[in-house]
C-alpha cells in the first residue's frame, strides 16, 4: 500500500507541475528593433488584444487567443506617431495549433505609417 502510494504521488508531481500549456494558444510580443513599443494592439481576426508597453529587447507576457495566424494586425507607437502592420486579409492560411508563440516585431528607420513594421512568428 506504501508502495503504491509513494507511486501515486511520483506520478501527480510528473504530471502536476509542467510549465506547458499547450491547452491554450497563447502569444506573447517581441521587441526585436532598438525603439520602444507603446500603446500595442493585436488582432488576429478575433478582436483587438492591447499588450503592455516594451523596451528593445524585452518581450511581453504571453495572451490567450482562440484564433491565430502566422501574421497579424498589429498598431503600436514610437515616439507618439503610430504604425501599423495590415494584412490584407487570412484567405487561404492555416490557424496556428495550440501552443506558445512569440510575434516578433522589427522596426526599420522608415517614418511610413505602413512601411515601418515587420513581424516574424516564432515557435517557443
Amino acid at each position: 500500500m506504501k508502495k503504491i502510494l509513494i507511486l501515486v504521488l511520483i506520478v501527480l508531481a510528473l504530471f502536476g507541475c509542467s510549465n506547458d500549456d499547450s491547452s491554450e494558444l497563447r502569444i506573447r510580443l517581441s521587441n526585436a528593433s532598438k525603439f520602444n513599443f507603446q500603446n500595442i494592439t493585436v488582432n488576429t481576426s478575433t478582436g483587438n488584444v492591447n499588450f503592455d508597453n516594451i523596451n528593445p529587447g524585452q518581450n511581453t507576457g504571453y495572451k490567450v487567443f482562440s484564433k491565430a495566424y502566422s501574421y497579424a494586425f498589429v498598431e503600436l507607437q514610437i515616439d507618439g506617431k503610430t504604425y501599423t502592420l495590415q494584412p490584407i486579409d487570412y484567405v487561404g492560411e492555416t490557424t496556428l495549433e495550440k501552443g506558445n508563440y512569440t510575434y516578433e516585431i522589427t522596426a526599420n528607420d522608415s517614418q511610413e505609417r505602413y512601411g515601418k513594421l515587420m513581424l516574424k512568428l516564432i515557435k517557443d
